[in-house]
C-alpha cells in the first residue's frame, strides 16, 4: 500500500472515530473566566495557576480547564498528573487541538514518539486542508527531538 493510500485510510479511520467519540463525550459546563490563571501560566508561575485552577474542578467540567491544569503540571515535570488531565480534556472534547498538541509534547518529553506522531496526524486531519498552528508546533517539537515527521 502506498504512503498516500495509507494516509487516506488512516484519515478515514480517525475521522470515522471522531463522531462516535463525540456522542459518548460528557457534556461540558460553562467555563468561568480563566484570564488570571492564563496570565499566571504565561508568566511561568505554574504553581499559582494550579492553585487557582484546581478548586474549579469540583464544579467545572470543561476541556479548556483540564488542558490548562495539564499544561501547568507538564511544565512542572509532573508527567503523570499532566497525562491524567490531558486525558480528561480529551474526554470532554476529543478534537481539542491545544490538548492534542500539548499531550503530544508530553509524549515527546517521556520519549513516546509514536504517540506524539499519532497526535500530530490527528491534528493534521482536524486542520485539513489549511493546516493550523497546533500541527506546526507539534511537528516542530518532534523535529527538535530528532524525529522527522512527514510535513
Amino acid at each position: 500500500m502506498g504512503a498516500a493510500l495509507r494516509s487516506a485510510a488512516l484519515a478515514a479511520m480517525l475521522l470515522a472515530a471522531l463522531p462516535a467519540a463525540a456522542m459518548d463525550t460528557a457534556p461540558s459546563t460553562d467555563l468561568p473566566d480563566l484570564s488570571q490563571s492564563r496570565a499566571a501560566i504565561y508568566a511561568g508561575d505554574y504553581e499559582r495557576a494550579l492553585a487557582q485552577l484546581m478548586p474549579l474542578t469540583a464544579t467545572v467540567r470543561h476541556a479548556d480547564l483540564y488542558n490548562l491544569i495539564a499544561f501547568a503540571n507538564r511544565n512542572l515535570k509532573r508527567y503523570d498528573e499532566a497525562a491524567r488531565w490531558y486525558k480528561e480534556a480529551l474526554y470532554y472534547d476529543p478534537a481539542h487541538r491545544p490538548a492534542l498538541e500539548y499531550q503530544g509534547e508530553l509524549f515527546i518529553a517521556i520519549g513516546d514518539f509514536k504517540k506524539a506522531e499519532k497526535n500530530l496526524e490527528l491534528i493534521r486531519l482536524l486542520c485539513y486542508p489549511k493546516g493550523c498552528e497546533e500541527a506546526d508546533k507539534l511537528r516542530d517539537a518532534l523535529r527538535a527531538a530528532g524525529r522527522n515527521p512527514a510535513s
